[in-house]
């Protein structure tokens, strides 16, 4: 079985928090954060923490005063994250068919005019270049 490489959802509210701030964090500076959003505990917090860095997403380096402190750094971005999530959803839920995923999620969505002209060029840059004759 291949080994999981993307945040979990609790996982990913952990990183959300990476992603908001800029460089390195404690645990205990996350386990800050979360308290002003989420009661998991510092010790659920601890876990995650150390999931991530087992997946790639976090590295960590050693406080060099007190070994008991670790300070995390973001390893893949929230956009490689996302990027991975998705094929892994298409994969798992689609047989890997591109189209019928964007087919299914598109049916329930409610776009603006915007959001439509958004898509067609994303379509448009994705599209192959044709070939001269």
């Amino acid at each position: 079985m291949e080994k999981e490489t993307t945040p979990s959802q609790s996982e990913w509210r952990i990183m959300e928090i990476f992603w908001a701030g800029s460089g390195t964090m404690t645990a205990r500076e996350v386990i800050q954060k979360m308290r002003e959003t989420s009661d998991m505990s510092p010790r659920m917090v601890r876990v995650l923490l150390n999931r991530l860095w087992q997946k790639g997403v976090l590295s960590y380096t050693v406080d060099e005063h007190d070994s008991r402190v670790y300070h995390y750094t973001v390893e893949k971005s929230r956009e490689d994250c996302q990027k991975e999530k998705s094929r892994k959803f298409v994969d798992s839920y689609f047989g890997g068919n591109g189209k019928n995923a964007m087919a299914a999620l598109l049916q329930n969505a409610e776009l603006t005019e915007e959001q439509y002209r958004e898509l067609e060029e994303i379509l448009e840059q994705r599209r192959p270049s044709k070939k001269s004759p």
